[in-house]
């Protein structure tokens, strides 16, 4: 065991061979809560009715906790796994913190390649793709990248009583709907295609039609979600999102500076360079100022022709044998991404059966987990360990 900083955590099980490493990841970190707006409080762990409350319940301490019972049940029972094991668990996710770089970084300088790397991602849940009834684990193999920009528009302020023309509220507002006007251009990625052409599969026959012939249908695919927007207009374009503004500080006053923040969620094969570059042709106006404030690249797709792959999807299926089992193109970031950058064997997957409600609570009010739903993950982590 070793803390390669003070926000991580690196344990070794030492296996039959060090070649070939499998690195099973977690955060224990945890955003904040409203306690006011919870019906139980959030940090004293209870359990009620088969269901445990509070934060970090789903993201991520249940799958750190099953990660360690799994291993520990299994050192009990004199397993010893065919190549070593990393527990690589990070204390800063939630704020894309400095732990997981600091463990990828010194598994790289040590010259360890790992032929799987698993962490938190996509579940198992219900009604994710038009047409398909069953359930679907979905297994991330890529995940977009991130960009936060900041627009400035400065003037020389003023009382709100006489204001001036393209004040630098106006100036903003104009920017955000030049931009929500025209949304990123539509692209089939690869993991993007390899899960339309598993759960098509499953789907109504007009939908296996329009994905079994995307060289035809994509115009018209690109129009449904271009309308539509949510998750698999998300899965298909690059994502722009305003989020933050400010002004004056008082309600008579003109504002002398006033900035726009926008969070952008990119896909693989599109760069950080190149979305700002977009955003400023969009916007077009000079006395509008755009600066990153912070930004990462997509990550690379992984490969799903892998043994890593193999070993996730086969855990997945013996657990949930009544889910589809498909690739998945992750919408938000996690640890992992620090990993694609010396493996294609990077998986993200959390083994647990969410439902829309469940998933909400996620960074929400009374996130919670059923003890059914513990034991699943333990049972995948206990599979999946015993073919390392």
């Amino acid at each position: 065991c070793e803390e390669p900083s003070d926000r991580s955590i690196l344990l070794r099980w030492r296996g039959k061979s060090a070649g070939e490493p499998t690195v099973l990841m977690a955060h224990y970190d945890v955003v904040s809560v409203t306690e006011c707006e919870w019906e139980k409080p959030p940090f004293d762990g209870i359990i009620e009715n088969g269901v445990l409350w509070g934060r970090g319940t789903l993201d991520t301490k249940c799958t750190l906790n099953a990660i360690l019972a799994s291993a520990e049940a299994l050192i009990k029972e004199g397993f010893v796994p065919k190549n070593d094991i990393y527990f690589a668990f990070g204390g800063d996710e939630e704020i894309n913190g400095y732990g997981a770089v600091t463990i990828a970084r010194l598994l790289r300088e040590r010259g360890i390649t790992p032929a799987l790397v698993l962490d938190e991602g996509g579940a198992v849940v219900e009604n994710v793709f038009p047409g398909v009834k069953e359930r679907c684990a979905l297994i991330g193999v890529a995940e977009k990248g991130m960009l936060n920009l900041e627009y400035i528009a400065k003037s020389t302020g003023g009382h709100s009583s006489s204001p001036g023309k393209n004040t630098p509220i106006e100036r903003l507002s104009k920017a955000c709907l030049k931009v929500s006007k025209h949304p990123s251009h539509f692209l089939i990625t690869k993991p993007a295609r390899e899960m339309l052409d598993t759960l098509a599969r499953h789907s109504a026959f007009v939908y296996k039609l329009i994905f079994a012939n995307l060289w035809m249908f994509a115009p018209l695919l690109n129009l449904i979600t271009r309308a539509s927007r949510g998750e698999l207009s998300a899965l298909l374009r690059t994502t722009d999102a305003f989020t933050m503004m400010h002004g004056s500080d008082g309600a008579n006053v003109i504002p002398p500076v006033a900035r726009l923040t926008s969070n952008h969620r990119i896909l693989p094969g599109e760069t950080v360079d190149g979305v700002k570059r977009r955003i400023e042709k969009t916007v077009d106006d000079p006395t509008v100022e755009i600066r990153v404030i912070s930004a990462f690249e997509p990550s690379r797709p992984s490969s799903t022709d892998s043994v890593g792959w193999q070993r996730v999807k086969a855990a997945a299926e013996a657990t949930f044998s009544d889910a589809i089992i498909s690739p998945y193109l992750m919408l938000a970031c996690s640890d992992s991404r620090h990993y694609s950058e010396f493996s294609d064997k990077v998986y993200r997957f959390s083994p647990l059966s969410l439902s829309a409600e469940m998933r909400a609570t996620i960074h929400g009010n009374n996130e919670r987990i059923t003890l059914s739903e513990v034991r699943e993950s333990v049972e995948f982590y206990l599979r999946l360990i015993r073919e390392s």
